[in-house]
């Protein structure tokens, strides 16, 4: 063996090995995406990631960390785990939704609604220009409504939730590799140095000679009343909303096309959610706006912190803009039928055109959450990420003084930097994953409710990753590469998130949809077992003559109804406390707080566990990390050992020496 080529320590034995295995590592990342090692970093980004042709193939995530630095890299990292775990759950719920569709005729209360030997005369749905309505108008919606909310639906919500958790721990496992790969698993880091808008404010005070360290750099009551007025904006859009529902519902029921007052629900629905779609699109450009300057207005100490507080701001006002209609028609929209709502302080909050149709508000549920996530992904995400980059690079090109073709030509003359500073400002990742987070929130949130929303949100993001990988190739400058180990505090919301959805879908199964119903008519009051007569038995009994004056509605041609049912569990007129809440209703009431605790414990119990099961680090990369550390172990033991021989090779010597001079001397 040639001089060159001994190994002369056991650490030039460990550095040879991590080089090795680096140098592998990335080779077979080369090979496995095809990429040319011969060609530079950008172009190879180009070619083989920057296209919506290769959405089947891997992301060249260490050629990403390589260009754009570990931040940008964890990143595309993260969104691509994310996208392959919406691969199963896709899967299943659309499992879900086909045995809806394969149910949906043998579903006994939607062929009860649908039967029209059952003349059910409903009351009206709103004051005196709405009419009597048979419930067999209702069939429509309750075999539709049949799709979503089924038995189905309670197991696809547990599911998601152990989904979710496999998701954290699938991406904590990804992140420690990638981690060990990058040689980031001893990284710490570095301490933030003081904003300079953080020193000159507090430069400011001293001036003011008032005492630095009692300085309150954060004014709370500004913040606590801007972000109240935010807060109050989104309820009170909601509210207008809800006023323009009553408004167009009663004007279509005045009117005289046939075609608009046999389509009312849809339309009203429909329109209700492309108008909270819009207001949506438009609060959240203010709310970014809003959240930027509450935190310049706290003034933060360090970047860091700014940009934790700048995130944490903004995500909660985009999440209530975006949530509070879906709040709304969840849980408040279910309001009292037509007979409370001349003893409702606020009527409009409960009339019975806002109650939702026979078949529960799941399906008004779904239609919300469909407008609002295929429109969030469509306009303000895809869209708009496609088409201003566009719109500015049109109109820089408008305003040079040179043709197309000169432009050209002297683009060729420049070098690489030179065309980077040509294009769009980085504006961070934050726009990124706050994109996603929403998202996330739409999958695991109301999923009970839609099991389409992983399959929505699987098609979308196969379409984000490139488009994002354009946009960073092409369109935006080259960002300064930054170190960072993880994803920061995203983490920590995507926790809190999936912690959220057990307890949220809880409510929507017990409160939202017709499953804990069903459940205790079959078991405590049907004759045979089954749901025959579920439908009657949720319906109640009002007497015509017992609406006030001037309220009450037309009578229809032919007949004149004197009694007409509206859903609800409350006693009949000719009882003794006419028009109160029944027996049948706070058994339910009951069931459905049974079945959100055991719902939720039981859930949180099999996520723990699943937590508990799956260690964070996978077992190879804990191996080697074992099998390095005792390599350090050994070379320090084996230093040690060679500085004790040693010196005690040199107090022999010495001892030897001495002797010799004493013997010299005698």
């Amino acid at each position: 063996m040639s001089s060159r080529c001994r190994i002369t320590s056991p650490l030039q034995a460990i550095q040879g090995f991590c080089f090795l295995f680096f140098w592998f590592d990335h080779s077979f990342e080369l090979i496995t995406t095809g990429l040319p090692s011969s060609h530079s970093s950008h172009y190879l980004l180009y070619e083989e990631w920057a296209s919506y042709s290769l959405f089947y193939k891997y992301q060249p995530i260490g050629l990403i960390r390589k260009y754009f630095g570990e931040k940008v890299g964890l990143y595309f990292a993260w969104l691509g785990v994310y996208t392959q775990m919406l691969i199963p759950a896709s899967i299943v719920g659309v499992i879900v939704f086909l045995y809806g569709c394969a149910t949906v005729d043998s579903n006994i209360p939607s062929m009860e609604i649908c039967d029209e030997r059952n003349n059910i005369s409903m009351c009206p749905l709103c004051d005196r220009p709405c009419g009597y309505w048979s419930l067999v108008t209702a069939c429509g919606t309750a075999r539709a409504s049949h799709l979503f909310d089924n038995s189905a639906t309670v197991f696809f919500s547990i599911f998601m939730a152990l989904w979710a958790t496999m998701f954290m721990e699938h991406w904590k496992r990804r992140q420690m590799r990638l981690n060990y790969i990058w040689g980031l698993t001893g990284f710490e880091e570095e301490e933030d140095h003081p904003r300079a808008e953080y020193e000159f404010h507090v430069l400011q005070k001293k001036l003011k000679n008032e005492n630095s360290s009692k300085v309150s750099l954060c004014p709370l009551r500004p913040l606590v009343v801007a972000c109240s007025v935010q807060i109050l904006l989104t309820v009170a859009i909601v509210l207008g909303v809800v006023l323009y529902r009553i408004s167009i519902t009663t004007a279509l029921q005045l009117s005289s096309a046939s075609a608009f007052r046999s389509n009312i629900r849809a339309t009203v629905k429909t329109t209700a959610a492309i108008i909270n779609l819009i207001a949506i699109i438009i609060m959240d450009e203010i709310y970014g706006v809003v959240a930027h300057w509450l935190t310049v207005k706290e003034v933060p100490k360090t970047d860091k912190s700014f940009e934790e507080r700048l995130i944490f701001k903004t995500f909660v006002l985009k999440f209530a803009n975006a949530f509070t209609p879906i709040v709304y028609l969840a849980f408040f929209r279910a309001g009292n039928p037509s007979v409370t709502l001349y003893l409702a302080a606020w009527p409009f909050l409960c009339c019975p055109t806002m109650q939702c149709a026979h078949a529960g508000c799941l399906m008004e549920l779904c239609i919300q959450l469909c407008i609002t996530m295929l429109g969030k992904q469509l306009i303000q995400n895809n869209l708009f990420e496609i088409g201003i980059p566009k719109l500015k690079k049109l109109i820089r090109r408008l305003k040079s003084k040179q043709n197309s073709k000169q432009e050209e030509e002297f683009q060729k003359t420049l070098a690489c930097h030179q065309k980077d500073y040509f294009l769009n400002p980085y504006v961070g990742l934050n726009p990124e994953y706050m994109e996603m987070i929403i998202q996330y929130g739409m999958v695991t949130l109301f999923v009970a409710s839609f099991p389409l929303a992983p399959l929505f949100a699987l098609l979308n993001n196969i379409i984000e990753i490139r488009l994002d990988a354009k946009k960073f190739v092409t369109e935006s400058r080259r960002p300064v590469a930054a170190r960072a180990k993880d994803i920061g505090i995203w983490y920590n919301l995507l926790r809190g998130l999936s912690k959220v959805a057990v307890i949220v879908n809880a409510f929507v199964i017990a409160f939202t949809s017709d499953f804990i119903p069903r459940l205790v008519y079959q078991y405590m009051y049907s004759p045979d077992g089954t749901l025959h007569g579920f439908v009657n038995h949720s319906l109640s009994y009002f007497n015509v003559s017992d609406f006030q004056n001037n309220t009450d509605p037309p009578q229809p041609v032919g007949y004149r109804v004197e009694i007409c049912r509206y859903k609800d569990y409350r006693d009949p007129p000719w009882s003794d406390t006419p028009y109160e809440l029944s027996r049948e209703f706070w058994n339910i009431l009951a069931g459905r707080l049974a079945f959100v605790i055991i719902f939720q414990n039981v859930v949180m119990l099999m996520t723990d566990f699943l937590d508990w099961l799956i260690p964070d680090i996978p077992k190879d990369i804990s191996l080697q990390i074992h099998k390095e550390k005792n390599l350090v172990v050994e070379l320090f033991m084996k230093e040690e050992q060679g500085k004790r021989l040693q010196r005690k090779r040199q107090s022999t010597e010495s001892l030897v020496q001495s002797r010799h001079a004493q013997a010299s001397d005698c």
